[in-house]
């Protein structure tokens, strides 16, 4: 019969051996061929079961795992599987070494059933478990009660809940808890136990703050309270409505409403408020729907609200409003025609009544070389409408009076050049000069002629209605509002006159002007001999003559609107020996006009006018104003934003163009786009997405663009633009060649924030070698989305560029994406700061307007338009306190002296305005969950959300990815430190988790453990035997001590996978327990020697800096540790905004002043040395 079994299994063999096969088949004839033989090697076999495995609590507490090896072996052991945990949960498994016999256990739970297994391996793998069982007794718990929460649900009652601690600090079943309140002293307290996780207290006092603890109980005890959780019972319900209402009008537009509280209400009570209802029309009975004003705040009581009943109704009638329209007309003889409309809202009233205010007396003049000082009395306060009054020096009188809804504009005055001996008025009206004339003289004047033919006169100053001097000295070279006051020649004869203006929204502007002055003649030059002195007037020495005056009355528009003055001057020569010309080398500052201020003037449109210019004394109130309701006002202001013309796009609508424009939507007009340099048989070759961009008081003063194309290095070629800003179109090295154009790099720096890189740029097809640098700016701060949440980065950033860009280089080049966005917000942002330092002003809404007249969309969003408005206000309260570091010791002098009358000096004056950033409670959303408070050592010095660390999670614990440290960016490198707190008992695992994560190997310690009879921190390390932290084995190495710090070296073994790193802890022992060292070079010294040992090692991880709170100490380390890189470096100090960047990614840094003084103390005594890093 045949067989057709293929397969035999082969019993009784050895273990371990080596066996040769061979098949035959067989027939009754007879054996076949053998087949090839096949060799194979049984197994060997897997150990026996542990002997006497068992795990005791040793005298010390610690649970340890003993027992022998196996009895059986089957080869040579190579490791202990051992595997551990609760009975009912996820088990931990850690691998031993062949020769250990016992294992330390860390940080087994009280009250908990473990079970344990141990087996042993060799090369033939994993043997029989040996098992053990152990239960734990409990103890009182050792954590607090999670998420505790008291709410008030009426004025005499308080609810509590709660949820158990943590599992691992129940130790044991939680058989309940206690509950503990109080108001006010703690001895007075009601203690109540449940076993509920809620508890109602009834029977409180009303308007009263009470303080709740709870702590769990186990068998053995009770735990620890939670930290103290303050509730505020409510007031009691209003029983009556509010009593005596009263409404009495105080304007055209406003009424004044007071009243009393309830009756069982005290007068100014805490924790209510008042809501007003209020209407115009009679017919609307129901009150309830009336439009309604809140007053006050509502104390927060979280979703408890009770109402009082609503008073009675009382009646009140607003005062009559203004005239529209009015306006005052010049006429001969003296005279003044007076037109108005009647206001839109008259209710029955049509009596008009006129103001005018009495003739001022004129105050002297004084004259000198080349200038007229001209007095401008105060003026005078009514109670009624603005009264404008113009009065030149022949006594021709001009009055108006503007009503309520009028906008002031410009108010001017001048004069005018005669021949020798014929000092008399011009022939022609000063009323009859244009804006245009006036305007052009004082944008392209040419050189003073020294004929007889008089010039025309020019802007020499325009003054604010709300910033009238009392006298205005005319010739004295200083920039007033966008014109130069220019010097007046000596030995001229001048005349001036003045001219007010009012801006009606729907009217062209309005205005009044003076007559001409009478005739002044300035000083004569030093070189002639003459009998009258320097402040002498020719041909008229009569001291009553001498007077020129501009009197101004603007009783209540100077706070609400604007009133310009602008005062003319024209010159007329009264001898031969006139001024010298201006040399043809001379600078000409009245070329210098904002062209931002000439769009206000030519371009008059509403919005522009309703939107004037900002004081920076008043900027930040501006700011408050428009973020009220949500921004509702800077959104208002933003959409508003329209040049109010129209422009072609006729080059970038052309299909040969198209491809070049990244977003079709974002275009280059045609009458401000960069034309290049045509190239030979290409059409529109001249073409790129490109736009010219006016700065402050500079025409053409950038270049915005979009993300490079192809012809981007053919604009910087072109001699367009020398600096730039944006994506990756240059070579990471070496040099490339674009089109024509060869581009070299020749430097790199990365900072924390920004990267500059240098380049020479070569026309290939020129014949010239010339070589051209261009130097780039890469700002790599701004967020993906939306803008940066501070400033000071940003503000670094444009006056770095600024200080880099010589004042003859071409135009900026800056670009992002689409060149409108970002690119719209820096030349903002540089152009205003330029502005403040002559002008002390902003005009952003102006600036925007001006700029989306020379491409569209400039400033995309209303979150950049915000960002500007906070980022120069930031500005304008730090001010500048940059300093050349050859001029430190000078600097510190000045800050240490009080000025002049005061006793504080400008050292404190500078560290109280690092306060100025107010941190708000959604910034601090994951320190502040109750899974977490227990983990910071002082309630008022949490992490940023945007900035903390955070650790990898532990599933199942929530919470588990908190630590209270914070990221923070060096000089050179974006998180380059972490700033945390010192450990507490609850954190070290923590804080060892956070180390190996970032992988932070080098770790600064600024306290000693106790300090003042306090723990300063809990000793997160071990000794002299290694200790485990949850996954991590912490074994020490090495110490050393040295004269003003310890060095310490621990090997840290992942227990998950093996794998290891050495750690270096330096602690600073010299830090005194009060105050700051007396001296700053130890401490630098310290510094030097932890950087220069991260650099040695080549880790690329942050360095770990923490003191107690992680803020004061720690801070200074940080601060200096950039200060004095950036010193070396870029030759400057910074200790102000170095500080305030750090506060913006984590709060208190450098936490006192004395320790901000020690900053400037330190860099200073770093001077004498740079070889600290080298």
């Amino acid at each position: 019969e045949e067989s057709q079994e293929q397969e035999a299994w082969l019993t009784d063999l050895h273990h371990k051996s080596r066996y040769s096969v061979e098949v035959v088949a067989y027939t009754l004839k007879g054996d076949g061929l053998q087949s090839r033989v096949q060799y194979v090697q049984t197994p060997g076999e897997v150990p026996g079961v542990p002997d006497n495995f068992e795990v005791i609590e040793s005298d010390d507490g610690v649970y340890v795992a003993s027992w022998m090896e196996p009895g059986v072996t089957h080869g040579e052991i190579l490791g202990y599987n051992f595997t551990y945990g609760p009975s009912d949960a996820e088990k931990e498994t850690v691998n031993l070494l062949p020769a250990q016999r016992s294992y330390e256990i860390p940080e087994l739970l009280r009250g908990v059933n473990y079970v344990f297994h141990l087996s042993a391996s060799n090369d033939e793998g994993t043997g029989e478990d040996a098992h053990f069982k152990l239960a734990i007794p409990e103890d009182r718990p050792s954590g607090v009660p999670l998420r505790m929460l008291a709410e008030a649900v009426s004025s005499d009652m308080i609810t509590v809940s709660w949820e158990p601690p943590l599992y691992e600090e129940r130790n044991g079943v939680i058989t309940g808890y206690t509950v503990r309140m109080y108001a006010g002293d703690p001895t007075q307290s009601i203690t109540n136990r449940t076993s509920a996780n809620s508890l109602t207290f009834s029977g409180l006092r009303p308007n009263t703050d009470y303080v709740v603890q709870v702590k769990a109980h186990t068998s053995v005890g009770g735990g620890p309270f939670t930290e103290e959780f303050m509730v505020r019972t409510p007031p009691e319900s209003p029983s009556t409505p509010p009593r005596d209402v009263t409404a009495v009008s105080s304007g055209d537009s406003s009424i004044e409403v007071s009243w009393k509280a309830p009756e069982n209400i005290k007068e100014h009570a805490t924790g209510y408020s008042y809501v007003i209802y209020y209407t115009s029309d009679s017919s609307r009975t129901d009150v309830s729907n009336w439009p309604t004003a809140p007053v006050g705040i509502t104390m927060s009581c979280r979703h408890l609200t009770v109402n009082s009943a609503i008073s009675g109704i009382v009646y009140s009638t607003t005062q009559p409003a203004a005239p529209r329209d009015f306006t005052a007309e010049i006429l001969i003889n003296n005279e003044v025609r007076l037109t108005w409309k009647p206001p839109r809202v008259t209710a029955g009233i049509l009596a008009m009544c006129t103001k005018v205010i009495p003739k001022l007396e004129m105050e002297n003049a004084v004259v000198t070389e080349s200038t007229v000082k001209i007095t401008m009395p105060s003026i005078p306060q009514s109670g009624g409408p603005l009264d404008v009054f113009l009065r030149d020096c022949s006594d021709t009188k001009t009055s108006s009076h503007i009503g309520q809804t009028m906008k002031s504009h410009p108010h001017h005055r001048c004069a005018s050049r005669r021949r020798p001996g014929q000092a008399s008025i011009p022939s022609r009206s000063p009323d009859s000069y244009t804006y245009e004339e006036l305007l052009s003289q004082s944008i392209t004047p040419g050189k003073r002629r020294r004929s007889a033919e008089a010039r025309p006169p020019y802007i020499t100053a325009k003054l604010m209605g709300s910033d009238i001097p009392d006298s205005f000295k005319i010739g004295d070279s200083q920039v007033v509002n966008g014109f130069t006051n220019k010097p007046l020649d000596n030995g001229q004869s001048y005349s001036f006159f003045t001219r007010a203006t009012v801006m009606s929204e729907i009217r062209t502007p309005l205005h009044s002007t003076s007559k001409y002055s009478e005739v002044v003649t300035t000083g004569p030059n030093p070189n002639e001999v003459g009998e009258q002195g320097e402040n002498s007037l020719r041909g008229n020495p009569s001291p009553s003559q001498n007077q020129l005056m501009v009197i101004i009355i603007a009783g209540g528009i100077a706070h609400s609107h604007p009133l310009l003055l602008v005062v003319w001057c024209t010159c007329f020569s009264s001898s031969s020996s006139s001024a010298t010309p201006k040399r043809p080398d001379e600078p000409l500052n009245n070329q210098h006009v904002d062209p931002v201020e000439l769009r206000r003037i030519h371009h008059q449109t509403p919005a522009m006018m309703s939107h004037p210019p900002i004081p920076i004394t008043e900027l930040s109130d501006h700011i408050e104003r428009l973020k009220g309701n949500d921004n509702f006002l800077f959104s208002q202001e933003y959409e508003s934003i329209e040049p109010g013309q129209q422009f072609t796009w006729e080059h970038s609508n052309l299909e040969t163009n198209k491809p070049k424009n990244r977003y079709a939507n974002v275009i280059a007009y045609d009458h401000s786009r960069v034309i290049l340099a045509s190239v030979e048989d290409i059409p529109e070759s001249d073409y790129i997405n490109a736009n010219y961009c006016d700065g402050y008081r500079k025409q053409n003063a950038y270049i915005a663009t979009q993300d490079p194309a192809r012809n981007f290095g053919r604009l910087l070629e072109d001699g367009l633009g020398t600096e730039v800003k944006c994506d990756q179109y240059w070579p990471s090295r070496g040099q490339e060649i674009y089109g024509h154009i060869q581009v070299a790099l020749l430097d790199v720096t990365e900072l924390a924030s920004y990267t500059v890189r240098t380049f020479a740029l070569v026309n290939l097809k020129s014949r010239s070698t010339e070589k051209r640098e261009v130097r780039q700016f890469q700002f790599t701060a701004w967020p993906d989305h939306g803008v940066p949440e501070h400033a000071t980065s940003v503000l670094a950033f444009v006056n770095r560029v600024k200080a880099c860009n010589p004042p003859d280089a071409g135009p900026m080049v800056v670009h992002c994406s689409a060149g409108v966005g970002r690119a719209g917000a820096y030349i903002v942002i540089d152009s205003m700061l330029e502005r403040v330092k002559h002008e002390q002003t902003v005009d952003i809404y102006g600036h925007v307007t001006c700029l989306r007249a020379q491409r569209n969309y400039m400033v995309q969003t209303e979150e950049q338009y915000i960002f500007i408005h906070e980022s120069l206000l930031e500005a304008v309260q730090s001010g500048n306190t940059e300093v050349p570091a050859r001029n430190l010791y000078a600097h510190i002098q000045k800050l240490s002296q009080p000025d002049p009358g005061d006793s504080v000096t400008d050292m404190e004056s500078e560290f109280k305005r690092l306060a100025n950033i107010k941190a708000q409670p959604s910034q601090f959303v994951s320190a502040s969950l109750p899974a977490n408070k227990f983990k910071n050592r002082l309630v008022n010095i949490l992490p940023f959300e945007q900035s903390r660390v955070y650790l990898q999670p532990i599933r199942g614990v929530e919470g588990s990815d908190y630590i209270n440290a914070s990221h923070i960016h060096g000089y050179r490198q974006r998180n380059a430190f972490i700033a945390t707190q010192g450990p507490l008992v609850e954190t070290t695992e923590d804080f060892w988790r956070m180390l190996w994560d970032q992988n932070s190997t080098i770790v600064v310690m600024l306290t000693k453990l106790r300090e003042m009879n306090r723990d300063k921190c809990h000793q997160y390390w071990p000794a002299e035997r290694s200790a485990r932290y949850q996954y991590f084995v912490v074994d020490p190495m090495s110490e050393y001590n040295m004269p003003q710090y310890v060095l310490r070296e621990f090997k840290v073994t992942d227990a998950r996978d093996g794998q290891s790193r050495t750690i270096r802890q330096f602690q600073f022992t010299e830090w005194p327990e009060q105050g700051v060292p007396k001296s700053g070079e130890g401490f630098i010294d310290f510094i030097g020697q932890v950087l220069k040992t991260k650099d040695q090692f080549g880790q690329d991880g942050p360095v770990t800096v923490h003191c107690s709170s992680g803020v004061g100490r720690t801070g200074v380390f940080v601060t200096l540790s950039i200060v004095l890189e950036r010193m070396k470096y870029e030759g400057v100090v910074d200790i102000f905004q170095t500080v305030k960047m750090l506060r913006t990614q984590r709060p208190a840094m450098v936490q006192t002043e004395d320790q901000y003084q020690f900053c400037y103390k330190a860099a200073l005594e770093y001077l004498g040395s740079f070889d600290h890093y080298t």
